[in-house]
């Protein structure tokens, strides 16, 4: 992974973030000398899971979504799970602070099931990306151009399907912000 010592990083996620889709990128880019941090509509703290049914670890919010500034970031991490997309794609403020990635060309990463908020935030449209398989529908109809691949970089969009894209998916990431 490149260096990237003075970038810093929002991960935009709730309660039901898939627990290796926030882990694996954090440490990847921690170790890389950025400094990530945890933006959320939950209070205090959130709860990851393992898949749809386990209930994974605890993790602090480190800025409340309400307070959070995207100039104050230089790229937008988002982590899928079902329930996490799901939930943050009406939180009130996650498709504004999303959009404001976009408005400022940073680069947006996401994973799994977190496109679904570019559908919510009418960002899908026109842009070549990928999913978890069964929104890929979801992506289509908002006017995404989906394909099956571990990894779709978009201009500043990056976005991996799954788990198993992890490494992909964090090397795209360290790759834009190089």
């Amino acid at each position: 992974m490149a260096d990237l010592n003075g970038k810093t990083i929002a991960f935009l996620l709730t309660n039901g973030v898939e627990e290796v889709e926030l882990t694996r990128p954090r440490k990847a880019l921690d170790e890389a000398g950025a400094k990530t941090v945890i933006v959320s509509p939950a209070e205090g703290s959130l709860t990851a899971m393992n898949g749809d049914w386990d209930h994974g670890d605890t993790f602090p919010v480190d800025v409340p979504l309400s307070e959070a500034d995207p100039s104050d970031f230089d790229a937008l991490v988002l982590p899928g799970g079902t329930i996490n997309a799901d939930t943050l794609r009406i939180a009130d403020g996650a498709t504004e602070f999303v959009r404001a990635f976009f408005d400022r060309e940073k680069t947006v990463a996401a994973i799994c099931h977190a496109p679904w908020i570019l559908a919510q935030a009418d960002l899908a449209r026109g842009r070549h990306l990928t999913s978890f398989s069964s929104i890929s529908t979801d992506l289509i109809n908002a006017g995404a151009e989906w394909e099956d691949s571990p990894v779709v970089v978009d201009g500043n969009l990056i976005t991996s399907r799954n788990p198993n894209d992890i490494d992909a998916f964090n090397a795209a990431i360290s790759e834009a912000l190089s």
